[in-house]
């Protein structure tokens, strides 16, 4: 339990404000029962408070976790998103109500026996993945459900699931996973991540519980670490940010930047 509460202690994952349609369109975060804080880093809605005129594109950026989501009107959508090392855009309808569970990262295999690398860089149909889970979701929720009902009934059914898992608390792999955290993804990973094992058994259990390598997940930490910092377009061009962030130069800043948020850093900085 330790290893998990150190976990979301160190890593706050980030995904970027709703601005299109923004006065249409809400974004939220809330938390799950404290006991579930260690695995669950939030539970999240988005929705329209009105009808759009358009299609609305969402888009996620990459953060290192598994997320669970479902449409509330209609709760036989529901899906699971892999770990995924590029940005994703979801073009909606104009009316919608979606609900989510966004899980620490290795939580999501470690409450379901799941390998996170089966499902890295998609989503998929819940139902193929746990369809336990699919089934509570499609049988516990409808559209008239408020924030609270539906805290409780997540909080419920995630409470029980803990009870019912094993963890496997590697501390080799926890071990590398706290190292890159603590170094905000700034690191060596052949040469900083000896925690006891071969570089290529560690690779294997960061694909199974985190969904990719060592390398990939630094770098999703740092840039995550990027996005929490919120720089300004201005320090970003005389501060010189990208080489206090292990970056060779500005361009393989912004080209990695772009393919985790989707724009470039001036764009999501932009005063």
């Amino acid at each position: 339990m330790n290893i998990a509460t150190e976990i979301r202690n160190l890593y706050n994952p980030i995904q970027p404000t709703v601005k299109q349609s923004a006065e249409k369109v809400t974004y939220i975060e809330f938390l799950p029962d404290i006991k579930l804080q260690p695995f669950i880093y939030c539970y999240w809605q988005l929705k329209t408070t009105q009808i759009l005129t358009e299609q609305f594109n969402y888009r996620v950026v990459a953060d290192g976790c598994i997320d669970i989501y479902f449409e509330l009107n209609n709760p036989q959508e529901n899906y699971v998103m892999g770990f995924c090392k590029k940005f994703t855009e979801f073009p909606l309808e104009n009316t919608f109500n979606y609900v989510g569970v966004r899980f620490l990262p290795t939580m999501f295999p470690q409450l379901f026996g799941i390998n996170a690398m089966e499902l890295s860089n998609r989503f998929e149909h819940l139902h193929l993945v746990v369809p336990y889970l699919s089934d509570f979701i499609i049988h516990s929720f409808n559209e008239n459900q408020q924030q609270e009902k539906i805290r409780t009934l997540l909080d419920n059914y995630f409470l029980d699931q803990i009870t019912k898992s094993t963890f496997d608390y590697d501390s080799r792999l926890y071990g590398a996973i706290e190292i890159i955290l603590k170094k905000f993804g700034v690191l060596d990973v052949e040469k900083e991540l000896n925690t006891g094992i071969s570089t290529r058994q560690l690779r294997r259990l960061f694909e199974f519980y985190i969904g990719d390598t060592t390398k990939t997940f630094s770098k999703i930490v740092r840039f995550q670490n990027i996005l929490k910092a919120k720089p300004s377009s201005q320090s970003l061009r005389q501060n010189k940010l990208f080489f206090d962030v292990g970056y060779y130069d500005q361009s393989h800043f912004i080209k990695e930047f772009k393919n985790f948020y989707g724009v470039t850093p001036s764009k999501a900085f932009g005063r």
